[in-house]
């Protein structure tokens, strides 16, 4: 690890995408990433002709041609095709999330002349419908942007504590930590963020017309959509809450709606009709703030009408650190994701990981170990940037890697009890995460989340909007200390407008020429830096295929409980029995549901030596790539 960086990666305005050629350096070279076989034939150079049209009709093609096709070259291109699978290689852009219809949506954005973050932006007003578990306009996020022409931030839309929260927002009237309390719907709610994240994304980077962007959401919750099994399975689960807090996602009588069915959100639509022609006032202020300030504090909430009015997302630089010959873009705190990977790579590193044999004892224990001491610094320093007590100039810092790489004892286990009695909250795995790649190099990397499924699972009436219930990542009060992981140090504790830690972990790599080249991400809480920091190890160290990289098994160690999890299958019986030698507790966990077993859902895209694009849909959620081809 050559350090940590957080400054945007220059790059000259005339860069192309990258085309490196396989003979490249392979650290270098993105034929490393050469994933579903050879490249896909040139283009042909013959261009049709544009179709005339008739004078009766140019008033409306004008109108169509200035919200769809902006720039006057795609006038130029011949029909763009949008194909949907759960892989593909396409040449004009890609995306990868959990559901189809956002998928399409996005691949839709990208074929008209969007870019990335057109694209980003309509998937994630998509998901908002089509996937309610954690896509989201009641919730927050974060995207990490790496565009064409050298720009590198990252957005960030975390929720917010409500000003009426405090220190004591986990305590009963005696100061006693009351569980109930971490539970209560309405008292969980944070001041939701996507809606102001989504929008200053696009009036930063965007290119195609904002009602643009939402018209497709809107019109997926007016007219509805055929629920897919994973999501009846989800209302299934959660039938009995959602019936009585959401019942706009319920079938009539409060039954959960069959794989199938239509789902119709005509209140929903109406919501995102309004954010279409009048932006995010619509939603800060006016009377859909009033319903949800009303429903809370009738709930016995703390968020209000002021809290939403004076929500901001915030722009900061990217994390950044070196993999390899690769720079790897995340989102600083109040996330925890870039600072783990970054620990856990320069770690690694140091100890010669990439040369260890795949799949080994020797491997899984310098990765678990090093997972176990980031996981640990992670409950004793990280939170809100504003609360934090040590810099991350410090923890990242080359002395501080090297004293924890040399703390590994490779042939014993360290209890996790060695490394500090300060523990972190429990962090929910619904969230989801959508990757975006355009033909022109842009990439966006973006996680959503509401924190547990479906958030609070209660809505505001009239708004068809869940409401988060994000509160429950801040630690529960100082002191309190459990084997469960329920509570950590004063960084993450709950503070007026404070925004609370968060693992998610939206990365784009870029190459040694600064060019956007792998576009990853995932949902699971405290397991995502595990799912996508290994998926980051195999493929930009060891050269493993992106699909292959993504479909295997999964491991994850995150200091408390003490113990590795370890999907079926990931792990040999020899090798089982010597991290177990070597004092490791381990239990296995399913690769496919049920329901919420799995260990998240990496959607992913990269970029290929031929300048094709890559995208994989994670099987343990059902997820879809849709692209851009011809």
């Amino acid at each position: 690890m050559r350090g940590w960086r957080r400054c945007p990666i220059s790059r000259s305005p005339a860069m192309r995408p990258p085309t490196m050629p396989a003979s490249s350096s392979p650290r270098r070279a993105v034929g490393r990433l050469d994933l579903l076989g050879p490249s896909l034939p040139p283009r042909s150079g013959s261009r049709p002709a544009l179709t005339r049209v008739a004078r009766s009709q140019l008033p409306l093609a004008r109108l169509i041609l200035a919200l769809l096709l902006p720039l006057a070259a795609c006038a130029s291109t011949p029909p763009a095709q949008v194909v949907l699978a759960q892989q593909l290689r396409v040449r004009g852009g890609a995306v990868a999330c959990v559901e189809r219809e956002a998928a399409r949506v996005g691949a839709e954005v990208l074929a008209e002349g969007g870019n990335a973050v057109d694209a980003a932006v309509a998937t994630a007003l998509a998901l908002a419908v089509t996937w309610p578990p954690a896509g989201n306009l009641g919730g927050g996020g974060m995207a990490t942007l790496a565009l064409p022409d050298g720009t590198t931030e990252v957005i960030d839309f975390r929720e917010t504590a409500p000003a009426a929260v405090d220190i004591d927002l986990f305590l009963d009237d005696s100061g006693r930590y009351d569980p109930a309390l971490a539970e209560h719907p309405w008292r969980n709610i944070g001041v939701p963020g996507s809606v102001a994240g989504l929008h200053l994304m696009h009036r930063r980077h965007g290119r195609l017309p904002w009602p643009r962007l939402v018209a497709p959401a809107v019109a997926l919750a007016r007219d509805g959509f055929p629920v897919d099994p994973l999501l009846a399975a989800f209302f299934e689960h959660f039938q009995e809450p959602l019936a009585s807090g959401a019942p706009a996602l319920m079938a009539p009588g409060g039954f959960a709606l069959r794989a199938g069915q239509i789902l119709r959100q005509p209140e929903l639509a109406q919501t995102l009709s309004d954010l279409a022609t009048q932006g995010p006032r619509s939603f800060y202020e006016g009377p859909r703030a009033q319903a949800m300030a009303d429903a809370a504090a009738a709930g016995g909430g703390f968020l209000s009408v002021q809290d939403l009015a004076s929500y901001r997302a915030v722009v900061r630089e990217p994390l950044t650190h070196s993999l390899g010959a690769y720079s790897v873009l995340a989102p600083p705190p109040p996330s925890a994701g870039g600072v783990l990977l970054a620990m856990v790579s320069g770690v690694v590193q140091q100890l010669g990981w990439q040369d260890m044999p795949p799949s080994g004892a020797d491997e899984l224990h310098l990765w678990t170990e090093a997972s176990r001491r980031a996981f640990a610094q992670r409950a004793r320093w990280l939170g809100d940037p504003d609360s934090m007590p040590v810099g991350l100039e410090l923890l990242l810092s080359r002395s501080v890697l090297q004293a924890l790489a040399h703390s590994i004892d490779m042939q014993h286990a360290t209890p996790s009890e060695q490394l500090g009695p300060t523990l972190a909250a429990p962090e929910p795995c619904q969230t989801t995460h959508l990757s975006v790649l355009d033909a022109e190099g842009g990439a966006v990397s973006l996680t959503t989340t509401l924190e547990s499924a479906f958030g609070s699972k209660v809505m505001a009436p009239g708004t068809g909007v869940l409401l988060n219930n994000e509160l429950r990542d801040f630690n529960r009060w100082p002191g309190m200390t459990t084997r469960a992981g329920l509570v950590g140090t004063g960084a993450n504790l709950a503070r007026p407008g404070r925004r609370p830690l968060s693992s998610i972990a939206p990365v784009v790599v870029l190459d040694a020429d600064g060019h956007a080249l792998l576009v990853t991400g995932s949902p699971g809480g405290r397991t995502i830096p595990s799912t996508v920091g290994r998926i980051l190890l195999e493929v930009l160290l060891r050269g493993v295929t992106l699909p292959d990289a993504v479909d295997a098994p999964r491991v994850h160690h995150g200091w408390f409980p003490d113990r590795i999890d370890i999907e079926a299958g990931a792990l040999s019986e020899p090798v089982l029995a010597e991290l177990r030698a070597r004092g490791h507790a381990l239990r296995v966990r399913p690769v496919t549901p049920p329901l919420m077993g799995t260990q998240g859902a990496a959607h992913s895209v990269a970029r290929q030596p031929d300048g094709t694009l890559v995208a994989v849909g994670d099987r343990r959620r059902e997820g879809w790539a849709a692209g851009v081809d011809g």
